[in-house]
């Protein structure tokens, strides 16, 4: 992106805040647009991953305070056209008035800081100033690698450490990452000097930062490639990683492994791995957030009369639990302790729901006795208040 699309560009327009949102109000902005356009919910859309890909870049200015600053501080002076591009005077200002584009940008060959190119620098590259030649190629860092992992419901409930075959991109074993063939080395690239990023000026004011043409991005060029990866420095890995999942992850959950990622260049810090995990259905319990539930059946006589049950748990040992008299089809009960872990340690809560059984068939003797009890009880009309005036 250029210095250019950066000003002209109205991020909180895109994410849908005010100029003067607090970072809690952007950040709640940006969540609830990233769910909306997130390419694993809209599959094939184009324009929902270009929107995805707006909403991102606009947080990446606004959500950071630095950058919103700078951000904030650009248009301010230029975003309101109160400077004009070279061949114009400034707004508002007399036909006479002029400035030095490369003043101030810095660029006039002068020390000093305090221009444009101080406020923009660090988001484009160093904004106006001369880049220092260097020796040596820096650090590069290692990819994000994504994978996937199904595990069992009650793994997901205590947590589990699974192996994860992993293939990623690493350094080259043959050149060691040089890229060279062995026996040569490789050379600082000439036109990045190393850093590789090169820097190009639009319209004589503007700079957009992007990867070097000549090194693409490497830092580093060989005359004598690798035979085995043909310049490029790396290769693919294969190899079984343990991974920790911990208690309480939900299905679908996104788990960020950092420094698990591929190997960096030149002594730079590994990538991270990211981890979706899938969680099987149980049998008989599900999940309510750090609680899980159970369906109980009961008799009619056990919710009439009141009764002790035994119910299952998921580690296997079975609690006693009292149905009080009269109890309802559908009430809930809970055993505390008996849930899902969370993240302090301790456990949420195995939430019954209970079901009043109605047999279907009758024996004479049982039939007989039911219409003693209908007798003998001289219930009102429960449905009495279904009639009346409305």
């Amino acid at each position: 992106m250029s210095t250019k699309d950066w000003l002209e560009k109205d991020f909180y327009k895109v994410l849908g805040v005010s100029k003067t949102a607090e970072a809690d109000e952007i950040k709640k902005a940006y969540r609830k647009l990233a769910r909306k356009y997130h390419p694993d919910s809209n599959s094939g859309d184009a324009s929902a991953e270009a929107k995805f890909k707006e909403v991102s870049e606009a947080y990446d200015v606004v959500g950071d305070a630095k950058k919103r600053k700078e951000y904030d501080e650009a248009r301010r002076l230029f975003g309101s056209g109160g400077f004009r591009m070279p061949g114009g005077g400034a707004q508002g200002g007399g036909q006479g008035f002029g400035f030095d584009v490369g003043d101030l940008f810095n660029r006039s060959g002068s020390t000093g800081g305090g221009g444009l190119g101080d406020i923009l620098g660090g988001m484009f590259g160093g904004g106006g100033r001369t880049t220092t030649t260097t020796s040596t190629a820096r650090p590069r860092r290692g990819a994000d690698i994504e994978t996937e992992a199904t595990i069992e419901f009650a793994e997901a409930v205590n947590g589990v450490t699974v192996g994860l075959r992993m293939t990623s991109d690493e350094p080259c074993k043959t050149c060691r990452g040089t890229g060279a063939k062995y026996g040569t080395v490789p050379k600082v690239c000439l036109k990045c000097e190393g850093t590789g990023m090169q820097t190009s000026v639009q319209g004589g004011v503007f700079a957009m930062t992007e990867p070097c043409t000549e090194c693409k991005g490497r830092g580093l060029v060989v005359d004598q490639p690798c035979e085995t990866c043909h310049g490029s420095g790396r290769g693919q890995s294969s190899k079984t990683m343990q991974v920790r999942i911990p208690a309480g992850v939900q299905d679908g959950q996104r788990i960020r492994l950092k420094g698990k990622g591929a190997a960096g260049e030149r002594g730079g810090p590994a990538g991270d791995l990211y981890v979706t995990v899938h969680v099987k259905s149980h049998r008989i319990f599900g999940r309510q957030g750090e609680h899980l539930t159970l369906a109980v059946p009961v008799s009619f006589t056990e919710a009439a009369l009141g009764a002790e049950i035994k119910v299952p748990t998921l580690d296997g040992l079975p609690v006693t639990v009292r149905i009080p008299a009269g109890t309802a089809n559908g009430s809930k009960l809970r055993v505390r302790g008996k849930g899902s872990v969370r993240r302090d340690g301790t456990k949420g809560d195995l939430l019954l729901t209970i079901e009043v059984q109605v047999p279907h068939e009758l024996s004479d003797e049982q039939r007989t006795k039911l219409q003693e009890f209908s007798s003998a009880s001289a219930q009102p009309d429960l449905r009495a208040g279904l009639f009346g005036s409305s």
